[in-house]
């Protein structure tokens, strides 16, 4: 499973892609607003020459026409940009338009299996389950997650499972075992991913250890 992460922060992209774990990013308006005012285009790009992999970047059309148009304009912006549709009936006709013209999608905002099938059959090259906000409302995201992953495979549709809106390391955990293609994740779980007491109280060990090796060598 790939890890992207979920953010416009130019400084936590950087950190991510120096890990060398991090292979793309996902934004959308919310996430760009946190930066500041900012020019949103110059942003995307800066983005995209930090990153080896997809950036994804939201339209914020609703109509067809207006999400087609936005989309052509943003994949000039740099080769690997991905361009958000949201999952509404309007989103798959534009999904379909865009893809007969290979531009990249991320079909979006999925809380449903049936939401996933069609953004896949319209040529989406990547589907978005927002797996946080289904548990916010009670319902299980990773088993939406897992069934979309299931049936995808079953038909053999090329459309990759985004794992997105995580809030925790195990939900990162869970959409690895399910099969997820990439978890997109907020900065603040990928270094919780790598974090476990025991790994310091044994790193904290290893140094008294040593530093008593070295006291002894001293005296002799």
């Amino acid at each position: 499973m790939k890890i992207f992460l979920d953010t416009a922060n130019i400084e936590h992209i950087r950190h991510g892609v120096r890990l060398g774990v991090v292979t793309g990013v996902t934004t959308n308006p919310s996430i760009v607003s946190r930066e500041g005012k900012i020019d949103y285009q110059k942003l995307v790009q800066k983005i995209c020459s930090i990153v080896p992999g997809p950036v994804s970047t939201e339209v914020l059309s609703q109509d067809v026409q207006g999400m087609v148009a936005e989309a052509r304009e943003i994949a000039k912006w740099a080769q690997n940009i991905v361009v958000k549709i949201p999952a509404s009936l309007e989103g798959v006709e534009a999904t379909s338009v865009l893809a007969g013209e290979n531009i990249k999608v991320n079909f979006t905002l999925c809380f449903t299996l049936n939401q996933a099938l069609l953004g896949a059959a319209a040529g989406a090259t990547f589907v978005s389950p927002f797996v946080g906000r289904l548990d916010d409302i009670g319902e299980d995201g990773m088993e939406v997650v897992a069934d979309i992953v299931e049936y995808l495979d079953y038909y053999q549709l090329p459309a990759q499972v985004i794992a997105a809106s995580i809030r925790h390391p195990q939900h990162c955990l869970t959409a690895a075992k399910i099969g997820a293609h990439i978890a997109t994740v907020p900065y603040e779980v990928l270094l919780q991913m790598i974090r476990h007491p025991l790994t310091d109280i044994g790193i904290e060990r290893f140094r008294n250890d040593w530093k008593k090796i070295m006291a002894r060598e001293e005296l002799l």
